[in-house]
């Protein structure tokens, strides 16, 4: 299984940032040029990119359509959205622009007949985020967490043709205080579909870790304040063996 790491530009009001711990409130900008951003990331050797749309979460829409295009357009890199994506309309859209896959998060555990649509019409290019607090599976931009356990979700959809999940555990999301090995191959073994790890991921270890876990499924890992704040260079990662 090869293992790709996938660098985020989450946006808000049109700027990067990344949230601490999920909280709208707690965001630090790093920059007012996604577009820049996402061709930074291309020229430093990645080619795959990580975008979510954090006021789309709470909209229930897309908010930042604009920054998003301007990404398609600036990098070659495979770009993933995730964010308020709740309707038909809205996957088609961005799989028109040039999106290589869509996120779909609230949708999953409140509308599972849109979500089971969408895995139908678009095959293999629809990707499970599940997002978790303690276990439980937070909605609507992280602002409400549900009875559901991540595990019950993913099971809910394993017969699907899902791409991959996208496994945050928003306690430290943010915080670089290193990833969850441990609960993210223990979701990966669930399931045959293959896991992204997100969420406080710190250091060059962290990635070494993870690939260690990529016989129990587990496929790549999202990077985000850590190459903001250049805990981890790009040059150190991109060169481990098995990483794309």
């Amino acid at each position: 299984m090869t293992f790709t790491l996938w660098p985020a530009i989450d946006l808000k009001a049109g700027k990067c940032v990344r949230l601490l711990h999920g909280d709208m409130e707690k965001a630090t900008v790093y920059g007012d040029d996604p577009a820049a951003q996402a061709k930074a990331f291309e020229e430093a050797g990645f080619s795959h990119l990580h975008v979510v749309d954090l006021d789309g979460a709470f909209a229930g829409k897309p908010e930042n359509a604009d920054a998003v295009e301007d990404i398609i357009r600036t990098t070659k890199a495979k770009v993933e959205i995730g964010g308020g994506i709740r309707s038909l309309e809205t996957v088609e859209r961005w799989l028109s622009l040039g999106v290589s896959r869509v996120i779909i998060g609230t949708a999953a555990v409140k509308d599972p007949e849109f979500t089971e649509l969408a895995l139908n019409l678009f095959s293999g290019r629809i990707v499970l985020g599940i997002d978790a607090k303690d276990g439980r599976v937070a909605t609507e931009g992280w602002d409400e967490v549900s009875d559901i356990a991540a595990s019950d979700l993913i099971k809910r959809y394993d017969h699907t043709s899902i791409a991959a999940v996208v496994y945050t555990d928003i306690s430290r999301d943010g915080a670089l205080t290193g990833a969850n090995v441990e609960a993210t191959r223990a979701l990966a073994r669930e399931t045959s579909i293959p896991v992204i790890a997100s969420g406080g991921i710190a250091k060059a270890e962290d990635i070494s870790d993870l690939l260690a876990c990529r016989d129990d499924g587990v496929a790549g890992a999202i990077l985000g304040r850590s190459l903001y704040e250049r805990t981890i260079e790009p040059k150190n990662v991109l060169s481990l063996e098995g990483v794309t």
